[in-house]
């Protein structure tokens, strides 16, 4: 780890997320997460009793189906571990997600489809890192000898809309000076 020691401290809890993204041979693109939290010590909780170390408060899991425009086609949940009896009650829901495009607006459509008491929170929050991942899997650089999904920056008339959405894609940086130079701007 890159950060200083730490203070004096106790380990009360882990969570873990883990999110992939896949292209099928059917042309379309899974991106799937779970998410695992667990405790270092032995409690009890209210419904479930006692838990051991390690045993899982909650796992869950998420498959969306995208196309190359990132609509989303298809979505799959599952909950393999949850506290409570209604979690379930809320997968469901989550088919209002067929037919939105992940991109800008993204967290409002999940916010308007699953916020509140028609989702869960913990798979809800799974989505945002999942449209990173998204972004990674269809725009990322392509294998040794494939073609790129995106289009060709020296053609590109559309500023992407990555440029200015980070340090390194600063409209007056070197990233977007040596990748797609006729974006690049000059500081001032």
């Amino acid at each position: 780890m890159n950060l200083p020691p730490p203070a004096p401290r106790k380990h009360r809890h882990t969570r873990t997320i883990n999110c992939e993204g896949y292209q099928r041979e059917d042309g379309l693109w899974d991106i799937e997460a779970r998410i695992i939290d667990t405790k270092p010590f032995r409690y009890r909780e209210p419904f479930r009793g006692v838990r051991e170390p390690g045993e899982h408060v909650h796992d869950m899991v998420i498959r969306l189906t995208i196309d190359n425009d990132m609509v989303v086609r298809d979505i799959q949940t599952g909950m393999v571990s949850y506290p409570y009896g209604p979690c379930r009650g809320a997968l469901p829901a989550f088919q209002g997600l067929i037919g939105t495009a992940i991109g800008a607006g993204w967290r409002r459509a999940v916010q308007g489809c699953l916020g509140g008491v028609k989702g869960c929170t913990h798979m809800r929050e799974l989505l945002f890192p999942m449209a990173t991942v998204a972004f990674q899997t269809l725009g990322s650089w392509p294998e040794e000898g494939q073609p790129a999904l995106s289009p060709d920056p020296d053609y590109q008339t559309e500023r992407p809309h990555f440029v200015d959405g980070c340090k390194a894609w600063a409209t007056d940086g070197e990233v977007v000076a040596k990748l797609y130079p006729h974006f690049h701007r000059k500081a001032g």
